[in-house]
């Protein structure tokens, strides 16, 4: 049975232009302005396992390290900010392996919309159970309740990404989430499709002060593109992505913004080389990334994985109607009745229900709950 490790799910990235050297030089002079001895504990760790001189080359599961595309990530802040994003980078990393929760989620996960134009193959999106609007899990987000949600993290959350179960853009109101959004968190990512990117979305888009945009592609061949991506258009998408390049380019040339184009390596027809010398014109990465069988989850056999899924340490989901999950592949929110109305994150984050779900998993008795049976994400 192959797992799928959230914490390694990035098989390939390429495009990364970050220096490791330079960001370690200029991470240690910011802490040589704080005293360790009092400084918070989760930025402590991380400076030991960093700059400990007795580690090895090979790194330990224990140890927290910069991975690749973070190194991009903090090439583009200011130095000044880099303990702060250091300290939420180490709960995400490090939380789930050392199964210890903080009073918030490290990541929150925010829905403007569940519902998607595309219909992927391997995407839950094909399973009517969710997509079938009489079911009443299809819709978008009041933009009153994005802004209660932000409220609550602002402050106290450090990522956030606008993506689950839809496509963002179907929201109408998206242009004034981003707009609510900018400046609050460092770590502020987007995915789409890009099929309804214009001009309007993608100057709100490069105006948001957004850290990354993903674009979900996995071919760099229109037949390949319009099997996987069910309803897409490879010709359509690509001259979205390169007007908002020449967008970004000509009116947005100091900004922070990386974007990805980053595919689900789901058939032995994608070539990554291919993809990659497709897109990389266009965009700052382009990467693979692990396929999971979400499509299919409750209807499949029993995994017999007994190992905690990292999810539950690692990242709160935010439905658009204000329901909580505690991971997307429970896309028909089974293992939780929580709901944000009325309630505050840091109190369903370490609530009951939330309790309940992890030392069920750390008991090794994922396989009593549906669909954490099924499941292969560790």
């Amino acid at each position: 049975m192959k797992l799928y490790d959230k914490a390694n799910s990035i098989l390939e990235i390429k495009g990364n232009d970050g220096n490791l050297e330079l960001i370690l030089k200029n991470l240690k002079q910011a802490y040589k302005n704080v005293n360790l001895d009092n400084c918070d504990e989760d930025i402590r760790n991380a400076y030991f396992d960093l700059f400990n001189p007795s580690r090895s080359g090979d790194v330990a599961e224990s140890q927290f390290y910069l991975r690749d595309h973070v190194v991009q990530e903090m090439s583009r802040l200011k130095v000044d900010d880099y303990l702060r994003y250091i300290k939420y980078r180490y709960q995400y990393d490090m939380y789930p392996t050392q199964k210890k929760v903080g009073p918030y989620p490290p990541l929150v996960q925010i829905e403007p919309a569940s519902i998607c134009n595309y219909r992927c193959v391997f995407c839950y999106q094909t399973d009517k159970r969710l997509s079938d609007k009489k079911n009443g899990h299809m819709g978008v987000m009041d933009l009153g309740l994005f802004k209660e949600i932000i409220d609550q993290l602002d402050g106290n959350v450090e990522a956030i990404t606008l993506a689950s179960r839809g496509e963002p853009m179907v929201n109408r109101n998206l242009s004034q989430m981003l707009e609510y959004v900018s400046g609050k968190f460092l770590a502020f990512k987007v995915n789409t499709n890009a099929s309804l990117l214009d001009e309007k979305m993608a100057h709100a888009i490069l105006s948001s002060n957004l850290q990354t945009l993903v674009f979900s592609a996995d071919a760099a061949e229109s037949d390949l593109y319009a099997r996987l991506r069910v309803n897409g258009n490879l010709d359509d998408v690509l001259a979205r992505i390169e007007m908002f390049q020449n967008i970004k380019e000509k009116h947005y040339p100091d900004c922070r913004t990386i974007t990805r184009v980053s595919g689900v390596k789901f058939s032995k027809e994608q070539e990554f080389s291919a993809i990659e010398n497709f897109w990389k014109r266009y965009v700052d990465q382009v990467a693979f990334v692990d396929y999971n069988p979400w499509e299919n989850i409750y209807d499949s056999s029993p995994s017999g994985v007994s190992e905690a899924c990292s999810d539950l340490w690692r990242r709160m989901f935010v439905w658009w109607d204000g329901r909580i999950a505690p991971c997307d592949v429970d896309y028909l929110t089974k293992l939780s009745t929580d709901c944000f109305q009325g309630g505050r994150i840091e109190n369903i984050w370490g609530g009951q229900n939330y309790q309940k779900l992890r030392q069920i998993h750390i008991d090794g008795k994922r396989n009593c709950l549906n669909p954490c049976s099924k499941c292969v994400v560790i």
